[in-house]
């Protein structure tokens, strides 16, 4: 008796999609990789529905590439992740397959597909859906008000350089608060009809300005503190993890931890994990210069509040130097390590199994 087995007549989507601030490009394949069509959709919430509609109208959707899913593509790769569609982050042609085949919103979208096809996708995006997305927007608004901050004291500074005598003589030795509240404290004019009275107005105005970014700043940090305080407490418990490495740390992962499979993922992701510089006779591990540098600063930071307090880490530093090894490559060991301590403080905790009473 001959058996039949069932074969869907449906193809196999994958789709991949170049990005764009107002608009996207889709392009969709088969399994095999043969064009099945071409889509441009507005980037709105009205778009993406229109988008899912054609791509389920092509055939079976498995997955969807997206060029840049942390910035242009954000919201698309939200909505697909909402729909419960597979969605791979790829990253942008290089540029010497753009020299050799051109550039063009269609080629960049069949690149974005060929990759996911050929399973050269970089993973899984960040559902930016909760306390990591929180803290990352948080920490983009308190870094631009500390960086607005250093450069309007340092326009106070400069001023003084070049202020009347008078003037400077009377601010002279005094630093940070002791001078914000000295300028304060001077008589402002109502009309400058002197360059001292118009220098004095402009460091009054400057020191105002540096007073009311210090109180933005504290305002954003105690946010930061709080939210990294309640969502990661095991991670703050972490010996020398503070507010802005959580922070920093939380953000690198994600809110969906799980789409890195485990801590040497995590470990390559903050560019710690270790890179064979051997050659001849010579076995040894350098310190990458990949991955998230923002992460890897935030173990350094770690690092170096452990080198100065923790004895255990002090104690390895020193056996291991001992042993011939240089400092960095004692560093680079004890980031890798400090980075799996993070991985799991990072996890969900594990549920616990329901105990059934008795009566």
């Amino acid at each position: 008796m001959e058996s039949t087995i069932a074969v869907s007549s449906q193809p196999q989507v994958t789709v991949g999609v170049d990005t764009h601030k107002q608009f996207h490009v889709a392009h969709a394949v088969d399994g095999l990789g043969r064009r099945l069509g071409s889509y441009r959709l507005v980037a709105s919430s009205a778009g993406y529905v229109g988008f899912v509609a054609w791509a389920h109208s092509l055939g079976q959707l498995v997955r969807v590439g997206i060029e840049g899913p942390g910035h242009y593509g954000a919201g698309l790769a939200r909505h697909l992740l909402a729909e419960g569609i597979a969605v791979r982050e790829v990253s942008r042609p290089s540029r010497q397959h753009r020299a050799r085949y051109g550039k063009s919103d269609d080629a960049d979208a069949a690149g974005a597909a060929a990759a996911v096809l050929a399973g050269e996708a970089l993973g899984e995006p960040k559902t930016a859906d909760g306390a990591a997305e929180m803290v990352r927007v948080l920490r983009v608004a308190r870094t631009s008000v500390v960086r607005a901050r250093a450069k309007a004291y340092v326009a106070l500074q400069s001023l003084l350089v070049t202020a009347p005598a008078v003037l400077r003589e009377q601010l002279a030795g005094l630093y940070k608060d002791r001078l914000l509240q000295a300028c304060l404290n001077l008589a402002e004019p109502d009309i400058p009809t002197t360059p001292t009275e118009a220098i004095t107005i402009s460091i009054r105005s400057l020191a105002a300005r540096c007073r009311e970014l210090d109180a933005e700043a504290a305002r954003l940090e105690h946010h930061i503190d709080t939210i990294t305080a309640t969502a990661a407490p095991r991670l703050r418990a972490v010996y020398g993890v503070g507010p802005d490495t959580a922070a920093t740390l939380m953000s690198a992962l994600g809110d969906n931890p799980a789409r890195l499979p485990n801590e040497a993922a995590f470990a390559k992701l903050c560019g710690v994990c270790p890179v064979e510089a051997s050659s001849g006779k010579t076995i040894r591990h350098r310190l990458n210069r990949g991955g998230d540098r923002d992460a890897n600063r935030a173990l350094h930071v770690i690092l170096v509040v452990r080198l100065r307090r923790h004895q255990p880490t002090r104690d390895y530093m020193a056996r291991r130097t001992a042993e011939g090894k240089s400092k960095n490559e004692v560093m680079r060991c004890l980031k890798r390590y400090i980075a799996r301590e993070v991985f799991h403080a990072l996890q969900p905790p594990p549920t616990s199994a329901k105990t059934l009473g008795t009566t």
